[in-house]
């Protein structure tokens, strides 16, 4: 699974800032990026800040780059209480999103499953009140914290619920829930009791459950896999081989070839030697493995690339030999 997100556009002559509002457009490059790799998940995806974005949060859109957040939708405290959870059928660009995904499942949905991207409530909260403001409040405030958390969660929840509806499936991702931002202490206090009530509802729904936090990770494998989730994916920062040991009997891990310095930087045999070490680490991996970029592809990312990935896999084919994967490895 190359994540492939605003990259898709290119497929179809497009710019990534044409996407805003534009369900069919965004259906339509998901469409030839897959039809174009053929890889196993589709995953429909812009950028981070949707649902902040419909609940007020300013977020701009550079002409062909992935969108980036301009303002919060709050900067005190005592403006939480004017935050309310979103209409994902009504607010932002939430149904252009919603009607991008009922595309992809009409047309394709019967060959591979199709998902749609949702920020968990503590990333989201970040987006609501900004990150370095949320950080200082989990010391200084952590009730406020909580309290952003609970509209965040509402928030998800019912996008999850519409997401649903179109016959997708919800895939998690919380990018500020990582080491790399807050310790695996004020994970467990702020966003891990938030991560366990969405996914006990996807659960509720019948869904598995796959979440991504990036960077570091290490030390919130466990909870992780305490919230519900069924397939982890694992940032490039992080180790296979460690997942595999911590958590792999009790998740399936995905992974984690680098977006950058690999995919978007390296040649294709670069890509080929990334995917086969990978999988020399977690093929036997008792949940399982999907190969897999380590984060959602840069939008430049070489085509040639993308197709080297998925070569490599099918190269390796099923089940895998230990013994010619070693041997290729070392060649």
């Amino acid at each position: 699974m190359p994540i492939i997100g605003n990259g898709s556009a290119r497929l179809i002559g497009a710019r990534v800032s044409d996407f805003r509002g534009n369900g069919p457009l965004i259906a339509r490059a998901q469409i030839a990026a897959y039809r174009s790799f053929g890889y196993d998940v589709i995953r429909v995806f812009t950028d981070l800040y949707q649902m902040a974005e419909a609940m007020g949060a300013t977020v701009h859109y550079p002409g062909d780059e992935t969108a980036y957040l301009d303002s919060p939708a709050i900067t005190m405290v005592d403006e939480i209480g004017r935050l309310t959870p979103l209409n994902p059928l009504a607010d932002g660009n939430l149904p252009a999103h919603l009607e991008a995904m009922r595309r992809v499942v009409d047309a394709v949905g019967s060959e591979v499953p199709v998902t749609g991207a949702v920020t968990c409530p503590f990333t989201t909260a970040s987006f609501l009140i900004g990150a370095e403001t949320l950080v200082r409040l989990t010391l200084k405030n952590p009730e406020a914290v909580h309290r952003l958390c609970e509209v965040a969660l509402e928030a998800a929840l019912r996008y999850c619920e519409a997401i649903i509806a179109t016959g997708a499936t919800p895939s998690l991702t919380d990018p500020m829930s990582s080491s790399t931002v807050i310790s695996p202490r004020l994970f467990r206090e702020f966003s891990l009791p938030y991560l366990a009530r969405l996914i006990d509802y996807l659960h509720r729904r019948g869904k598995s459950v796959t979440l991504h936090i990036c960077g570091k990770s290490a030390k919130i494998w466990e909870p992780m896999v305490e919230a519900g989730a069924e397939c982890l994916s694992i940032d490039n920062e992080a180790s296979l081989t460690g997942a595999k040991l911590t958590v792999g009997h009790r998740a399936r891990l995905m992974g984690n070839v680098h977006p950058s310095e690999i995919m978007l930087q390296g040649t294709p045999e670069q890509v080929r030697r990334a995917v086969f070490a990978g999988v020399a680490e977690a093929w036997d991996s008792p949940g399982g493995y999907i190969v897999a970029s380590g984060c959602s592809l840069p939008t430049e990312t070489p085509f040639a690339n993308i197709r080297a990935m998925m070569d490599a896999v099918t190269e390796i084919g099923w089940p895998v030999d230990p013994e010619k994967l070693q041997a290729s490895l070392q060649g």
